[in-house]
């Protein structure tokens, strides 16, 4: 802040991204109303706490679009590492590696880096080009990026331990959980980090949404899901969830969101069954039925994007207490934010770096 007082905005964007890889999408996408600004001792005194996301942005979209070389290589030190992932967690630990001297190749199962930032943010928060000019700036210390290739399928963990002096796995989480219910396979049931990712990867007019969206869950991602849905133009929006109003997951500024941007809250309601008809064109669905404190009802929709969070993935085998494996991000964490994410990275480049120099 002092820097940015001073007209130094250079010095500023360094000052955070050296703290924080992730910089420029956390002064976007991250709930700083409950983490910088919540801790802001201004709110001791009953006074609006320091602007810091906007502050941050200010100073970190300065180096963005200048594309300014803030950080150097360090010397070469002749050790290889290896990251599985490009998103927060995996870059975030390659700057911190490549500042060291050691070299750094990154292999991402996406056509991308980025990770759920490039794929898995509303379009309203966080622009995929965005995403891919932070991740690039850090590419630019001389990273390796090796996309579509999947650990497992073209390159296995054996031979990156064969290859590599450390491996830092950083995959973020699975697939959607599942709903269990019937209906669920029917043509226009959708879950909600593929329906964002096709809006982050086509044209707003290229991407399908129904007339009447229901989004199962209350968690962040299916309040951006039910906001994305109604700004395409959907005529109602709604979030379903089994529980109350006071239980939901989801940040209270995401929820007040959503209801601005005209989206409904249905509470109490328990999924039994996707009703539809695969003769029905280009959906099949055509409601929701669900059991309410009042009995069951259908509610009717013709779209159902599922938001029930990710199920943690089983299809890496990595080596338990290996000592040349280090785990970080959503994958070890079940599920966090950006910021989270960029420390876990940080940590691994602080002990990676540690053991190679042992």
């Amino acid at each position: 802040i002092r820097k940015i007082a001073s007209g130094n905005l250079t010095g500023s964007a360094r000052t955070i991204l050296d703290a924080n890889p992730m910089g420029h999408s956390c002064a976007r996408a991250c709930p700083v109303e409950d983490l910088c600004e919540g801790a802001c001792v201004m709110n001791a005194r009953d006074e609006k706490p320091i602007n810091i996301a906007r502050l941050q942005r200010h100073a970190t979209d300065h180096a963005l679009a200048r594309n300014l070389k803030l950080f150097a290589p360090g010397q070469d030190t002749g050790k290889k590492v290896a990251i599985v992932g490009a998103g927060p967690a995996g870059l975030s630990c390659a700057q911190d590696l490549r500042r060291h001297g050691h070299a750094v190749t990154i292999f991402e199962a996406k056509p991308k880096p980025g990770g759920l930032n490039t794929y898995g943010i509303a379009e309203y928060k966080l622009k995929a080009p965005t995403a891919l000019a932070e991740a690039q700036m850090i590419l630019d210390l001389g990273v390796t990026l090796k996309t579509g290739v999947a650990i497992g399928r073209d390159i296995s963990f054996d031979q990156l331990l064969k290859d590599f002096d450390a491996v830092f796995v950083a995959v973020g989480l699975g697939n959607t959980r599942s709903l269990g219910i019937p209906g669920e396979d029917l043509p226009g049931v959708v879950d909600a980090l593929t329906f964002i990712e096709t809006l982050k990867t086509h044209a707003p007019a290229d991407v399908a949404v129904g007339r009447h969206v229901v989004v199962i869950g209350a968690g962040n991602t299916a309040i951006d899901a039910v906001t994305q849905a109604k700004r395409l133009g959907a005529e109602t929006s709604t979030i379903v969830y089994r529980r109350g109003e006071a239980d939901m997951p989801c940040y209270d500024y995401e929820y007040e969101l959503a209801k601005k941007d005209g989206c409904a809250f249905r509470f109490h309601c328990t999924p039994l069954e996707i009703v539809g008809s695969v003769s029905r064109q280009p959906s099949a669905v055509s409601g929701l039925r669900v059991r309410t404190p009042a009995g069951e009802e259908t509610i009717p929709c013709d779209m159902v994007i599922k938001a029930l969070g990710q199920v943690p993935r089983t299809n890496l085998a990595i080596p338990k207490d290996h000592p040349r494996v280090f785990v970080g991000g959503d994958c070890a964490s079940g599920g966090a934010e950006i910021v989270n994410a960029a420390a876990d990275g940080k940590e691994a480049a602080t002990k990676i770096h540690a053991m190679l120099h042992a």
